[in-house]
């Protein structure tokens, strides 16, 4: 596996859940979460347009070789994110739903994999 596939479908991931979200948000945030106004959706659009920012970030340094010292930045971005992600959505109140926290643990999982160990291994043999 290569930071390239890493950033690419973490782009696509991110780029999907916050179009919905920018779009969709007076819809389905009342749907997930009971008891929220339809006039928070604000809240909703804001979190859609910051997935989008970093998923345009992912998506333009697919290309780069990350972990370690490089691209810490981007890296460090995504682990960050995706670990409260992670947490937040075990701790919701839907967290009878498996399925929710599988994406942010895998991607948890990878970038925090590039942030301690460094690019992976057919990313060592491209930079050569």
């Amino acid at each position: 596996m290569t930071s390239r596939i890493v950033s690419g479908a973490s782009a696509l991931v991110l780029a999907a859940l916050g179009g919905v979200l920018l779009f969709a948000a007076d819809e389905l945030l009342p749907r997930l979460v009971p008891g929220v106004q339809a006039e928070a959706a604000w809240t909703g659009q804001v979190l859609g347009a910051a997935w989008l920012g970093l998923a345009a970030l992912n998506w333009l340094s697919r290309g780069s070789v990350l972990g370690g010292i490089y691209g810490r930045p981007i890296v460090m971005a995504n682990a960050v994110m995706y670990f409260i992600t992670t947490t937040a959505v075990v701790k919701a109140p839907f967290a009878g739903a498996p399925l929710a926290a599988c994406l942010p643990v895998i991607f948890a999982v990878l970038y925090g994999s590039l942030l301690f160990r460094g690019p992976f291994s057919a990313d060592r043999n491209r930079q050569s």
